[in-house]
């Protein structure tokens, strides 16, 4: 990832970068002390710092990714980014949010099977009652 490829991997504008303001917004209000306000100027800053940390990291994990050869940055790139760039003390934070991460795909993935089972019982049941039904038609001769 060259330094003008935006968060998605595709070349960009770094003035294309951005975080949702709603949402960082919501962030900061939540770990503010009730009397206290942000500015938007505030606000403002605090995004583009998060846009260049989250270029700083994803660009070091790059380089981790390249030097094995690998063309896709796994979640231990990122990690091993972090260390390199001596940020070890969110490292465990990370690993626990990958955990959960993973643990909810497997989730989703184990529901989606069940319903696709049920889907396929409900579809066996109604094939064979349109069967019996087709059955019983042609036993009882024509009409």
């Amino acid at each position: 990832m060259s330094d003008r490829e935006g968060l998605s991997g595709a070349p960009g504008n770094d003035e294309d970068l951005s975080l949702p303001k709603a949402t960082v917004a919501k962030m900061i209000t939540e770990l503010l002390p009730k009397d206290v306000v942000c500015a938007k100027e505030t606000r403002d800053l605090v995004i583009e710092c998060c846009v260049e940390f989250i270029h700083l990291i994803s660009s070091e994990a790059n380089e981790i990714c390249e030097k094995e050869s690998k063309k896709t940055i796994a979640p231990e790139h990122i990690i091993s980014a972090l260390k390199a760039l001596g940020f070890d003390q969110f490292t465990s934070e990370v690993e626990d949010v990958l955990k959960d991460h993973k643990q909810q795909q497997k989730k989703r993935k184990s529901q989606s099977l069940n319903s696709r089972e049920r889907l396929e019982e409900e579809l066996l049941a109604e094939q064979e009652r349109l069967f019996a039904e087709s059955r019983a038609r042609f036993q009882s001769g024509p009409q």
